[in-house]
């Protein structure tokens, strides 16, 4: 009887589909389970997992399929950022073991990326001589402006 009450004494407002979904899935939570969320690497994990949804225009316009692969592609950055530490506390040597761990998860996280198109149309800066010739022009009219503010203050003390 008092489950019944219960029922019937809560408001219909109260459910909510975020209410209605798992943790997981409403990205309350990184994991299933009594896993402590606080410390450094799911700090991290959490900010990398949130910079590509962002990237793609924000954790509400993805799709699940989209959502599952970020969060693959969040866990292999940061392992390789933590083989990458464990390299450097070991003077920069790595094993071959560790090497080819090292190249295979990168190669995989490369794929992942290409698969949600994090990778698609971003190329290196082309620097070439008309910029920086445009760049070189623009500078030296700051420095004639600067100047000038310089020597009319000098002339008016």
């Amino acid at each position: 009887m008092k489950g019944k009450n219960s029922m019937t004494a809560r408001k219909r407002s109260d459910l909510t589909a975020s209410r209605l979904r798992s943790a997981l899935t409403n990205g309350s939570t990184l994991f299933l389970g009594d896993i402590d969320e606080r410390g450094p690497w799911c700090r991290r994990l959490r900010d990398l997992q949130r910079a590509h949804e962002s990237d793609l225009g924000g954790r509400d316009i993805l799709s699940e399929g989209q959502r599952t692969i970020l969060r693959r592609i969040a866990m292999l950055e940061l392992q390789l950022e933590m083989l990458e530490t464990r390299f450097a506390q070991n003077e920069g040597e790595a094993s071959a073991k560790q090497l080819e761990l090292y190249q295979r998860t990168a190669g995989g996280l490369r794929r992942l990326l290409e698969s949600v198109g994090l990778n698609a149309g971003r190329k290196a800066k082309d620097i070439s001589t008309l910029e920086y010739e445009r760049d070189e022009e623009f500078r030296q009219e700051l420095l004639a402006v600067l100047k000038d503010d310089n020597d009319q203050e000098e002339a008016h003390p």
